[in-house]
């Protein structure tokens, strides 16, 4: 593949990941600025933005598999953007105490939060239509280009979900006043470098364009509001189609994996500052995971590339039960609490190792099983499911709320993992009729017995 193709694929890539997940991680700072003493606010909107995946990914599915290719992606990157910068406005309006008021504060909270929707769908559709569709169309039959294609994506993502928090914190510890000022101008110089970037790629390979498909980004938003008042009819289908699809297994697999509270965010770091960890040494252990991480984009690769995409996941993923199994056993035996956090903090964030390098096998295996017509009704499903199991992991901790009573969300989550690996079993022995080369096995013990005779 030309540089000049891959380059611009992953600025864009990089642009939308980076904005997304630096807002995402800026509104709950610039929340919890304004509402001082209060979690409400900062909890309904981080509901709302979830809960409209969950809802509505399926519909943006149906625009991703039947619109002009390049007009999903301009339109959701456009989107994306005025929404960000409409939510930063109105944050620095309230921040200002320029809208002042019960009512004016209610009414800016709904519209941010209307608005943080709309930004997580354009997310799921932007992020859904180049990580799953592009780039298998972009890669054709090369699978060796697919795998580095994948592996540098996913590895994008890693290094924006560490460093975007990280900036955006910063700068808001010295003011999230100008936090929120130069997110808004981040967002703003960014709609074009990616409008054109992502328009060149489109026009590099001939094959992204469909023979039949609206022909330009303002019949994507007629279609897409076309589409919300049929989306609870064909909903159901859309779900029976994916349960019936034979890349189910690994693909709620992977699902599965969402319901943890196991992973460095808020619910974890939350706990552990309250069991004597300070914010240096908080932000050491998220920094450590996050560099496992992305050696799973280097290790899984080379891993799929040896023994193939399936065998891979499943060395992938039992690594993460070992990981979790030895970590969470010494989380609950051993007596000095530090000893104890401790213990769970490494397991966890060795196990990512298995989780990312389970994240890319599944989604080669769904690359290429699923139909090229039907990619975006299936991963937007999938969205659909790893959003719900996100949900859940909240109210699991929201049920038991105490941070004492951590170690029951952990226990959740560890039979979450395991619920997977079961999952994921069957595809195994459906896919390859068997879990282990039994004849190799039987082969090498052969060969040991005649050695003893001779």
């Amino acid at each position: 593949m030309p540089c000049a193709l891959t380059y611009r694929l992953y600025v864009s890539h990089f642009l939308s990941t980076w904005n997304s997940r630096m807002f995402e991680f800026g509104a709950v700072l610039f929340l919890a600025a304004i509402y001082p003493g209060t979690l409400t606010p900062m909890s309904i909107y981080a509901l709302a933005r979830s809960g409209s995946a969950v809802l509505l990914s399926p519909a943006v599915g149906r625009i991703i598999d039947t619109k002009n290719r390049l007009s999903v992606v301009r339109f959701s990157i456009v989107a994306q953007r005025l929404s960000v910068i409409s939510s930063c406005v109105i944050f620095y309006l309230m921040a200002s105490h320029i809208i002042t008021g019960s009512q004016g504060m209610k009414a800016s909270l709904a519209g941010v939060t209307l608005l943080a929707g709309l930004e997580k769908l354009c997310s799921v559709m932007n992020l859904v239509s180049v990580e799953r569709d592009w780039v298998v169309v972009i890669s054709g039959e090369d699978e060796s280009a697919r795998r580095i294609l994948n592996a540098r994506m996913r590895r994008i993502d890693l290094f924006c979900k560490l460093l975007g928090p990280l900036v955006i914190s910063l700068i808001n510890a010295g003011s999230f006043r100008i936090a929120i000022l130069i997110t808004l101008v981040m967002n703003t110089i960014s709609i074009p470098i990616e409008y054109f970037t992502i328009s060149t790629v489109f026009r590099l390979v001939p094959s992204l364009r469909r023979s039949q498909a609206s022909r330009n980004d303002q019949e994507v938003a007629s279609d897409l509001r076309r589409s919300l008042p049929l989306y609870f009819k064909s909903l159901i289908s859309q779900i029976l189609f994916y349960f019936r699809h034979p890349a189910l297994h690994p693909s709620f697999a992977l699902a599965l994996l969402y319901f943890t509270v196991l992973s460095f965010s808020g619910q974890m770091l939350t706990f552990l500052l309250f069991s004597g960890y300070t914010s240096a040494i908080v932000g050491a252990t998220r920094t450590i995971s996050t560099i496992f991480e992305l050696s799973a984009t280097w290790i899984a690769p080379r891993v799929i590339k040896k023994i193939g995409a399936v065998r891979a996941g499943s060395w992938f993923l039992n690594w993460q039960m070992i990981c979790l199994a030895a970590g969470v056993s010494l989380f609950w035996t051993l007596h000095g609490r530090i000893a104890a956090v401790s213990s769970l903090v490494a397991s966890v964030a060795l196990s990512r190792v298995g989780l990312w390098g389970f994240d890319l096998s599944a989604q080669m295996i769904v690359q290429e099983q699923v139909e090229d017509n039907q990619r975006g009704a299936f991963s937007t499903t999938e969205a659909l499911f790893q959003n719900l199991f996100e949900l859940l992991s909240y109210v699991s901790t929201l049920i038991f709320s105490r941070p004492d009573q951590f170690k029951w969300p952990v226990i959740i989550s560890t039979t979450t993992v395991y619920m997977a690996g079961g999952l994921y079993t069957l595809y195994v022995r459906k896919q390859r009729g068997h879990l282990l080369h039994f004849n190799n096995l039987m082969k090498g013990k052969q060969w040991h017995s005649t050695e003893e005779a001779v």
